[in-house]
C-alpha cells in the first residue's frame, strides 16, 4: 500500500469516527460542567424537563413538547400492615366546613349571589327572572335512571401483583376496599404537611419523587439512569415556601439525579407563555387562586397574594346547590373519589357566567363507575348553574369558617445555610443608612446644595431594593401597614399591624376584589393602568361560558373612578392565542428553556453540592 493510499484510508476511519460521535451526541448531549466555560453554550432544549406541579394535576413534558402530559397528582401507597384504617386525603371536602356557622353563612353568601344576578341586567336590557330550587325540586325527585348497560365498562385498578405505588389516574381507580392509602402531596399550592399517616415533609417529598420519577419514566420514555444528561426548569407558586423550594431543588438534583435546574415563579411563566410583556395574572387553580402584578418579567411582591378556593370550591358548591333542586342520583358521595370526579365533570359540562341564559332547562348524565351498571340520569337545572360559578365573587357561599382564607408574602423564617438571607440585610441596612447619612452631611458642608438629599434618596432607594416590603395593604385598605425595622417599632404599633394583617388574612375576598387590591398595590399609576388593561386568566377553575365578559364587567364597575377616567380600555384575556388556559404557565417554562439569557440561570449539581440554598440567592431570576 503506498503512503498516499494509507492517509486515504486514516483520513476515512477519522471521518467514520466523527460520525460516530455526532450520532452519539445526537442521542446524549455533552453533560455540562460545574460552571459552564461560556454562557453562550449551546442550547439543547429537548433535553430540559419543564415540571409544573398542581394541587390536582401534574404537567411536565419536554420544552420541545407542544403540548405537556397531565395526570392526576396523587399516589395510592401500599398499607405495610392490611386491616389498619386507610388514610385517605379528601380532594372536595375540606375543613370548615361543619361548623355550626357554615350553614348560615352559605346562605348569606347565596342572597349575595342572587342580588347581584337580579341587579345586572340582560344583554335585552330586561331583568332576570329568579327559579327557585322548589321548580326543580318536585321534578328530579320522581325521577329514576335508565340501564343503559349492565355492564359500566369501567375497572378498578388491577392489585393482584400488590404494587407498592400506583400513580396518577391508577391511584383514583383504586377499589376502596383494597389496602392502599391516597395521598395528594399538594394542597392549596403548598406541600400538604398534616400531622397524619403521610403528612411528614419527608413524607411528601418521597411521594413527589415517586410521582414525578414514574410519569418521566412512562409519559416521556426517559430512563431514570438518564437523568443525568438532562435539566430541569421547576415551577413555583408566586408565595413559596423557601424551605419547601430548597427541599424540591435538593430532592431535583440530588435525588432524581437532573444534572441542572431553574426555578420560576407560575405567574412570570404565565406571561412568558401568552406573549405578554406585563399584566395581572389571575390564576385559579383547582384548590387555590393566586393573584400578582408581573412587569417585565418581575412579580411584583407587594401585589401577590393567595386565596384559599378555586376550582373543586366551585364543584362542591355546585353540588350543594343540586341537592337543594332535588339532584337525582341520591347516592353520591363527597368521600367517593369517582363521585368527585363526577361532580367536576357536572361543573365543567353545565355551569357558567352568561346572565342571558335563565329558566328550567333539562339536562341528563351517565354514571358508570367498575361492578355496576351504567346508568343515565335525567335532571332539571334553573339558576344553581349560574349560582356556583358566582361564588367565586362571593366566597361566603362556600361556608368555609374558621379558616386562614387570604394570604400574603411574609418574611421567612431564616435558613443557617443561606447567612446573607433578608434578616440579615434588614439588621445591616440601619448601620448603612447611618453611614451614608455622615457621608451626606461632610459633603454637604463641603458642597452646599442638593446633594445630601440626593444621596438619602439613594439610600433609601438601596434600603428598599434589598429588602422589599413585606405586606402592603394598598390605599383602597385606608390602614397601609409596611414593615420596617421590626426592634425599631414601638410595641403597640408592631401589634397593631400584626392584627391587621391577620384580620385580613382571615377574610375571604372575592376574585374580583383580590384582582383590585393586587392592582392597587402596584407602586406608581402607570403601573395601574397598564395591569388594568392586560388582566390574564390562567389554570382551569375560570373555564366558563362568558367568564371573560363577567369578569371584565365587574372589574369596570369596582375600579377607583379617578382610573376609570384614564385607563382607555379595561382588557380581560381568558384565551391568549387561543391557547388552553390551564397550559400556559407550563408553556412559558418550555419558553424559559428557549432563551439565551437564561443560560446563566443554571443551577448545577456540583454547585449546588457545594453552596446549597446559596445558589437559589445568587442564580433565581427572582428576588429570593
Amino acid at each position: 500500500m503506498t503512503q498516499a493510499e494509507k492517509g486515504e484510508a486514516e483520513n476515512g476511519k477519522d471521518k467514520e469516527r466523527e460520525r460516530e460521535r455526532e450520532q452519539r451526541g445526537a442521542k446524549r448531549p455533552i453533560v455540562p460542567a460545574a460552571v459552564p466555560e461560556s454562557l453562550q453554550e449551546q442550547i439543547q432544549s429537548n433535553f430540559i424537563v419543564v415540571i409544573h406541579p398542581g394541587s390536582a394535576t401534574l404537567r411536565l413534558g419536554r420544552a420541545t413538547d407542544t403540548l405537556p402530559v397531565g395526570i392526576p397528582h396523587v399516589i395510592a401507597r401500599r398499607q405495610r400492615q392490611p386491616g389498619q384504617a386507610a388514610c385517605r386525603d379528601s380532594w372536595l371536602l375540606r375543613d370548615g366546613l361543619n361548623k355550626p356557622e357554615s350553614t348560615e353563612q352559605r346562605q348569606n353568601g347565596l342572597k349575595m349571589v342572587d342580588q347581584a344576578i337580579w341587579s345586572k341586567k340582560m344583554s335585552n336590557g330586561a331583568r332576570r327572572i329568579p327559579v327557585s330550587p322548589d321548580q326543580a325540586r318536585s321534578y328530579n325527585r320522581q325521577m329514576r335512571p335508565a340501564i343503559l348497560d349492565h355492564s359500566s365498562g369501567a375497572k378498578w385498578t388491577n392489585t393482584a401483583n400488590h404494587p407498592e405505588f400506583l400513580v396518577g389516574e391508577e391511584a383514583l381507580y383504586v377499589n376502596p376496599l383494597d389496602s392502599y392509602n391516597i395521598h395528594w402531596p399538594i394542597r392549596r399550592g403548598q406541600l400538604n404537611l398534616h400531622a397524619g399517616p403521610g403528612g411528614s415533609l419527608t413524607a411528601v417529598l418521597a411521594d413527589l419523587e415517586v410521582i414525578w420519577s414514574h410519569a418521566i419514566q412512562k409519559y416521556l420514555e426517559i430512563p431514570l439512569k438518564d437523568l443525568k444528561y438532562y435539566r430541569c426548569i421547576l415551577l413555583i407558586p408566586d408565595i413559596y415556601n423557601k424551605q419547601h423550594v430548597k427541599e424540591l431543588v435538593n430532592m431535583i438534583l440530588m435525588k432524581m439525579g437532573f444534572s441542572g435546574i431553574i426555578v420560576h415563579q407560575e405567574s412570570v411563566c404565565a406571561t412568558f407563555g401568552s406573549g405578554l410583556s406585563s399584566a395581572c395574572i389571575v390564576d385559579v387553580g383547582d384548590q387555590k387562586t393566586s393573584v400578582c402584578c408581573v412587569e417585565d418579567g418581575v412579580s411584583h411582591r407587594n401585589t401577590r397574594l393567595c386565596l384559599a378556593y378555586g376550582g373543586s370550591d366551585v364543584s362542591r358548591c355546585f353540588y350543594w346547590l343540586m341537592q337543594r333542586a332535588g339532584f337525582p342520583y341520591r347516592d353520591c358521595q363527597l368521600t367517593n373519589k369517582l363521585d368527585c370526579l363526577l361532580l367536576q365533570h357536572l361543573k365543567e359540562t353545565f355551569c357558567h357566567l352568561d346572565q342571558d341564559i335563565s329558566g328550567l332547562q333539562d339536562h341528563e348524565f351517565q354514571i358508570r363507575h367498575p361492578d355496576s351498571p351504567a346508568l343515565l340520569y335525567q335532571f332539571r337545572l334553573g339558576d344553581e348553574k349560574l349560582q356556583a360559578p358566582m361564588a367565586l365573587f362571593y366566597p361566603a357561599t362556600f361556608g368555609i369558617v374558621g379558616q386562614k382564607m387570604t394570604t400574603l408574602q411574609h418574611r421567612s423564617q431564616g435558613d443557617p445555610e443561606d447567612p446573607h438571607d433578608e434578616h440579615y440585610l434588614l439588621a445591616t441596612q440601619s448601620k448603612q443608612e447611618q453611614s451614608a447619612k455622615a457621608t451626606a452631611d461632610r459633603k454637604s458642608m463641603s458642597k452646599p446644595g442638593t446633594y445630601e438629599g440626593d444621596l438619602r434618596g439613594q439610600a433609601t432607594d438601596i434600603s428598599e431594593r434589598i429588602y422589599p416590603q413585606e405586606v402592603e395593604l394598598g390605599s383602597s385598605q385606608s390602614d397601609c401597614m409596611i414593615s420596617g425595622n421590626d426592634s425599631e417599632e414601638p410595641l403597640s404599633a408592631h401589634m397593631s399591624r400584626k392584627t391587621a394583617i391577620s384580620q385580613f388574612e382571615g377574610k375571604a375576598l372575592g376574585l374580583d376584589k383580590a384582582i383590585l387590591h393586587s392592582i392597587d398595590c402596584c407602586a406608581s399609576d402607570d403601573t395601574k393602568k397598564k395591569m388594568y388593561s392586560s388582566i390574564l386568566v390562567v389554570g382551569g377553575g375560570l373555564m366558563f361560558h362568558k367568564a371573560q365578559e363577567f369578569l371584565q364587567h365587574r372589574i369596570l364597575n369596582k375600579m377607583p373612578p379617578s382610573f376609570r377616567r384614564v385607563v382607555e380600555n379595561v382588557e380581560v384575556i381568558t384565551r391568549p392565542k387561543d391557547m388552553d388556559p390551564r397550559l400556559i404557565a407550563w408553556k412559558g417554562g418550555a419558553v424559559l428553556a428557549c432563551l439565551d439569557t437564561t443560560q446563566e440561570l443554571w443551577i448545577y449539581q456540583r454547585e449546588w453540592q457545594r453552596f446549597g440554598v446559596r445558589m437559589l440567592r445568587e442564580r433565581a431570576a427572582f428576588v429570593w
